[in-house]
């Protein structure tokens, strides 16, 4: 089986959105992929639309036991080991320091910070003593979708943006411990995206419509998938280490 895909990846969020799109393109460019995402029915319209490319693994990914569940499926799918994991999964929660519901703030930080370090530390353990020998020959990726909130603070989403600002900052360690080690680290830090993040998010009918008045047309998650194929088909010795994707008309954040 393994033979057959150039790549294998791993896909958090996958779903919906970014996480969505990034496992679609990844399986049309001839990679194996492992997607993950809470709904199990949405997985399995997804195996049977891709096809063999592609396998799902329903659960949390925050939770340890989903995440050993991913890595264990990459190896009996396709029958080696992934060389690339695209950090995704995440959920927004809209307001500022002052009005934001402090209730989700738990849940937004297990999946937001928790679940992706739990994540990036099991993929960097994975990947950084085979790579040592493989590189520069081959290349392996660890991909963490941030946002431009965790680069730009934002009063309308500063709770959410604090924990992207966390996000940047395991990424940019990360890439510090293993790059010598020949493991490419990148952060994407998409704009605004048309997705259900913003619903999810508690973001108004209201607010929405301004950012398509003010902004649009808005990125989609194909646009932001595109961006994260760009990345890890670089030759091995190239690393984008931060790329920032916003719709032309955004100015801010």
């Amino acid at each position: 089986m393994s033979g057959d895909y150039s790549r294998i990846a791993i896909v958090t969020g996958a779903t919906s959105g970014i996480g969505e799109a990034t496992a679609r393109k990844f399986a049309a460019a001839g990679f194996g992929v492992v997607g993950n995402g809470r709904s199990a029915a949405i997985l399995a319209a997804m195996e049977k639309e891709i096809g063999p490319a592609f396998r799902g693994v329903a659960g949390d990914a925050s939770e340890n036991t989903v995440l050993e569940k991913l890595f264990a499926a990459v190896k009996e799918r396709f029958g080696k080991p992934a060389d690339i994991v695209v950090a995704n999964a995440g959920r927004g929660l809209g307001g500022s320091v002052k009005d934001a519901d402090l209730s989700q703030f738990d849940e937004l930080l297990k999946i937001n910070v928790t679940g992706t370090l739990a994540l990036l530390q099991k993929a960097a353990r994975k990947m950084a003593d085979g790579q040592q020998s493989a590189y520069p020959k081959s290349a392996a990726d660890i991909v963490i979708v941030g946002s431009v909130v965790g680069r730009h603070i934002s009063p309308f989403s500063a709770v959410y943006g604090a924990t992207k600002f966390a996000v940047h900052a395991l990424a940019e360690g990360l890439r510090r411990e293993v790059g010598p080690k020949g493991v490419r680290v990148t952060l994407v830090e998409p704009g605004i995206v048309l997705s259900g993040f913003q619903a999810v998010a508690g973001y108004s009918d209201e607010m929405v419509h301004g950012f398509h008045e003010k902004f649009g047309p808005l990125l989609t998650g194909e646009d932001v998938a595109n961006a994260i194929h760009y990345v890890v088909t670089q030759p091995p010795h190239v690393n984008i280490s931060d790329i920032v994707v916003r719709p032309t008309r955004q100015d801010y954040p």
